[in-house]
């Protein structure tokens, strides 16, 4: 029987994931609570309702999310907002859930008849997602392409990734695995050998700001490094470059190091600097989490990091 994964999403066509065109498989679940997260539906592991609050009919013509949740999860709230076609202020309703009673059974998203709530999630075969990939294969051959395996972190679902990208390499496919690095030694050996590339995200340096702001030590994703590039793996880093958390030279002199240390292993660093384009995502599932917010830095301001790793011979782009 094929192995299945909780899936969230699958892109065709990424060109930022790896090299050539991709498609990349977006996994469930994360053990990282980054803050800036601009996927904030990857970090938990099952099914969720989500929300489009512009795509809602309104209290007063539908209501049948309300009629649907058996356990009276889902309110109506009402709320103004300024029209500019008549200029007044006008009437508009959302819908609230209460993440503490609902359970995602999702029989509102079922009974919506506007899209406005959908389910975000969905458990799939390795041969369902293979099936699905190789659609993509001539823009693969064409461009130097190939699959990337991504989240939440693919690390995971670890059974699932490792079959997956076993069976890629099995069909002739160039693999990635985009993860945080925080995982167990054992899952990085079981998917080196049907691993090209490890897009690794390095965020921060220094373990007790790390662990402070995500939840999470620096120890272990830093050793796994150490271990693709000991076993002859191949790793392009990628670092968020966030406001208020990892935009200093110091920090960036001391990633530049540890990249140096590692040889011919790293590719180049990829700097990714940070966006709002989470935010709205953050609104759809309604959560407590706290969220990030902060004016992105200009060019000239992400432009200044590449020179530690400029000037140790190691390629950088910016996207």
């Amino acid at each position: 029987m094929s192995t299945t994964g909780m899936i969230y999403d699958i892109q065709g066509y990424s060109v930022h994931d790896g090299p050539g065109i991709r498609t990349t498989v977006f996994l469930k679940g994360c053990p990282l609570r980054c803050p800036w997260c601009h996927s904030p539906e990857s970090q938990a592991f099952h099914a969720q309702v989500c929300y489009k609050k512009t795509s809602c009919i309104g209290s007063d013509t539908c209501g049948r999310c309300m009629q649907a949740c058996p356990k009276g999860a889902i309110s109506i709230v009402e709320d103004a907002q300024f029209s500019a076609a008549s200029e007044s202020m006008e009437k508009v309703w959302r819908i609230h859930i209460d993440r503490d009673l609902c359970d995602d059974c999702a029989l509102c998203a079922e009974s919506c008849p506007s899209g406005a709530l959908y389910v975000c999630g969905k458990r799939w075969s390795v041969d369902e997602v293979i099936a699905r990939v190789l659609k993509d294969r001539h823009f693969y051959e064409a461009s130097g392409g190939g699959v990337t395996l991504s989240g939440g972190e693919p690390l995971s679902q670890i059974a699932f990734a490792a079959d997956f990208l076993k069976a890629c390499k099995g069909c002739g496919l160039n693999t990635a695995l985009d993860t945080t690095g925080f995982a167990s030694e054992d899952s990085v050996r079981a998917v080196l050998p049907y691993t090209d590339l490890f897009l690794l995200d390095l965020k921060h340096m220094d373990s007790r700001s790390l662990e402070r702001t995500v939840g999470v030590p620096n120890e272990p994703i830093l050793r796994n490094a150490e271990l693709i590039a000991a076993l002859g793996g191949k790793i392009q880093v990628r670092i968020p470059v966030i406001p208020r958390f990892n935009d200093t030279l110091e920090n960036m002199e001391s990633t530049a190091q540890f990249c140096y240390a590692l040889k011919d292993a790293i590719s180049h660093v990829q700097l990714l600097p940070y966006h709002t384009l989470g935010l709205a995502k953050h609104e759809r599932l309604q959560s407590k989490d706290k969220v990030f917010a902060a004016t992105p830095l200009s060019d000239e301001e992400v432009k200044v990091f590449r020179e530690p790793f400029v000037s140790k011979g190691i390629d950088v782009v910016i996207h």
